[in-house]
């Protein structure tokens, strides 16, 4: 079986989407629609799902998801700590209603709430990576896997050369790579019969 790097299936820092610590929401947005449209569809059929963001020396130091997007527009959340710690305690819909409810949580409609939120500085709900969250570039792939396993990363995985972040090992480009293999797999099996 050939060897599969971490480096073999990132997407280069170049080909994702970036925006700097004093940008706002919106740009963030704008520059993943950007980077949408102008991915490489043969090598990475799925879409971004997050937004890398870079200081002044242009270095990575934070991440914006889906779930850090609809956390920005309410900014009472903010109130809530670790809002990550409270959805794996596992309270009741009934439970995550009244908290809404009680803390009067999008009392705005959502189109205000998006009108406020698109001015939000992106430093202000970035999520900041730790060191558990970057792989090197050479690593292999079954050392990636062993990696989002373990800490449960949704975003992917900064990936690392010479000590510079220079891109982002994404879920679905591993998920796709093992669903690949094993299709190869099964398919020599069977001729095997």
């Amino acid at each position: 079986m050939e060897f599969i790097s971490v480096e073999d299936l990132m997407v280069p820092l170049e080909e994702y989407a970036t925006v700097k610590e004093d940008d706002t929401l919106f740009d963030a947005v704008m520059a993943l629609e950007a980077a949408q449209q102008k991915r490489n569809v043969e090598k990475h059929q799925f879409m971004h799902r997050a937004v890398l963001v870079l200081d002044d020396r242009g270095e990575v130091v934070g991440k914006i998801g889906h779930i850090d997007v609809l956390r920005a527009l309410e900014p009472r959340y903010k109130d809530f700590g670790d809002t990550k710690s409270i959805a794996r305690a596992g309270f009741s819909p009934q439970f995550i209603r009244s908290m809404m409810d009680n803390y009067h949580l999008c009392d705005s409609s959502l189109v205000d709430m998006c009108s406020k939120g698109a001015r939000i500085k992106v430093k202000e709900f970035m999520y900041s990576p730790e060191e558990g969250e970057k792989v090197d570039a050479e690593a292999s792939l079954c050392e990636a896997i062993h990696q989002f396993v373990m800490t449960g990363m949704h975003l992917g995985l900064l990936v690392v050369k010479e000590g510079k972040i220079v891109g982002i090992l994404r879920r679905t480009d591993v998920f796709m790579t093992v669903f690949g293999l094993m299709k190869e797999c099964e398919i020599k099996e069977d001729s095997k019969k």
